[in-house]
């Protein structure tokens, strides 16, 4: 859906469907002025006095249809204090989504009305469009084309009550849709059944990508993995006939290539069957997922390259299938990492670990970064703790994780600080290596997180995302349909935008 800008003031703004709010126990045209000249028929709509603004309300109210806004859809916020950017959002999806119903061609905001809501008004503008783009999200492209399916509104227009569309609201537009853009490509990327996107599919996607949008790229195959001692990423993927693969994206700007980067890591592993410790079958379906931190580290960095933004980016996608036959790793087996230490494995689907240590270790002798943040859907532990609305932080940096935390916030990604807990660290103490790669059962997130600790050196800046729980949507909901749901994507361009 292209976003366009309407100026000139309320009398000039045109679309078949103009979007209002309201919030509970306030009358729609007293709170939004405007909508006198957009569409003075609405005093005498009957409809009109039916309307409850509580929060999730929607109602269709009707004009002529010959009028250059022949439609209002009144959306209700609740109550005014407990309006948030959040609930902008959700109530701007479900707008749109119940437009698209009606085969509606084009929709209009009026962006007077967010100054008038709690959030400041750029960023609700923005907000907003990132909103009514990820309402209309379909991973359709395995799928014949359905009559019955009406197509998405061709154009949302943004109306401005002035002489200009001020500099500020068009940048905020376009930052917003730039989001949208990266969570859709994460939602791609992760939808994707393994059968069609293996470690060196994903690869190709990537310097594709890369090429696009003036990344730097660089795939380390089986033999360059070998060469570079990266033995833990390679082990998960030798029981596959699809071998691992490590892509190296760097974005470095005019005037950055000598500043610090900050790295991003992701987890990519494009299938996960448990290896010889196999998962149970339920919902084994989803483990296609399990690359959504390798989704998240691509879809970020290819906005970032488009936006053009003033910082050095590294991203490292540690791609690999963990998949069981006669040359899979087994329990017990001893490897050796990419900064030498020995790892005894211990359960062969704890792989995503495996997977990371060999990048954060590889990353560290080749960038003195400015910070490293490594995302990853890695415990089972982590979703049993926080549920599905809920990621897991983990930081021994105050200042790296309200950062996080507050990019994550910006875009509806929400972060629970979870402890470091040093003394658990005893747990992966080993008898026959340098360190064990899980312990047992209780703290198992923290564990984990710590297990990658091991491998930052003392003095750097860096923080463990786990998005298991919260990578896949179980259920419906204005913003994303049942499936991937692209999570952390615009975390990680917040915080490389900031």
């Amino acid at each position: 859906m292209e976003v366009r800008f309407q100026n000139l003031g309320p009398e000039h703004w045109k679309g078949d469907v103009m979007l209002a709010f309201a919030c509970d126990g306030e009358d729609l045209l007293l709170q939004n002025p405007e909508l006198d000249k957009a569409a003075p028929w609405l005093a005498v709509a009957p409809a009109l006095r039916d309307f409850r603004p509580r929060e999730g309300s929607l109602a269709l109210l009707h004009g002529h249809p010959e009028l250059d806004i022949p439609r209002v859809l009144a959306i209700g916020l609740g109550a005014r204090d407990e309006v948030t950017p959040d609930r902008v959002r959700a109530a701007v999806a479900a707008g749109v989504q119940r437009c698209r119903a009606l085969g509606v061609r084009s929709l209009l905001l009026p962006e007077p009305q967010l100054s008038r809501l709690p959030g400041g008004r750029e960023r609700l503008v923005e907000e907003c469009v990132y909103a009514a783009q990820l309402a209309l999200y379909r991973f359709d492209a395995l799928k014949k084309p359905s009559a019955e399916e009406p197509p998405a509104p061709e154009w949302l227009a943004l109306g401005f009550d002035g002489e200009s569309v001020p500099d500020g609201g068009h940048a905020a537009a376009r930052r917003g849709e730039s989001a949208a853009w990266a969570v859709s490509l994460a939602r791609d990327l992760a939808n994707m059944p393994g059968n069609l996107l293996s470690p060196a599919l994903l690869a190709e996607r990537a310097a594709a990508l890369a090429e696009d949008s003036g990344l730097a790229c660089e795939i380390l195959d089986e033999d360059a993995l070998a060469r570079e001692g990266l033995d833990c990423l390679r082990a998960v993927g030798q029981g596959s006939a699809r071998p691992p693969r490590l892509v190296v994206l760097e974005y470095a700007p005019t005037g950055h290539e000598q500043e610090k980067p900050l790295i991003l890591v992701g987890k990519g592993i494009t299938f996960d069957s448990g290896g010889i410790c196999l998962k149970p079958a339920a919902n084994m379906h989803q483990m296609k997922c399990d690359m959504s931190g390798a989704a998240a580290v691509l879809a970020a960095l290819t906005a970032l390259a488009r936006e053009g933004a003033p910082r050095r980016v590294v991203g490292l996608l540690a791609c690999a299938e963990n998949m069981p036959d006669g040359g899979a790793y087994r329990p017990g087996d001893v490897l050796t990492a990419a900064n030498g230490d020995s790892v005894e494995v211990i359960n062969t689907d704890a792989e995503g670990r495996l997977a990371l240590c060999d990048a954060l270790a590889w990353a560290q002798k080749r960038w003195t970064p400015a910070a490293i943040v490594d995302i990853a859907t890695l415990t089972g532990a982590c979703a049993v703790a926080l549920g599905t609305g809920l990621a897991g932080l983990f930081c021994d940096d105050d200042g790296l994780a309200e950062r996080l935390a507050a990019a994550g916030a910006t875009g509806g990604e929400h972060f629970w600080r979870l402890p470091l807990w040093r003394p658990y660290a005893d747990q992966l103490k080993s008898e026959v290596a340098d360190i064990r790669h899980t312990a047992g059962r209780e703290g198992g997130a923290i564990t984990a997180a710590l297990f990658l600790r091991h491998f930052v050196r003392e003095g750097e800046l860096w923080a463990h995302l786990d998005i298991a729980g919260v990578d896949w949507n179980a259920k419906a909901t204005p913003l994303c349909p049942e499936g991937a749901s692209g999570f952390g994507a615009r975390t990680l361009l917040e915080l490389a935008r900031g």
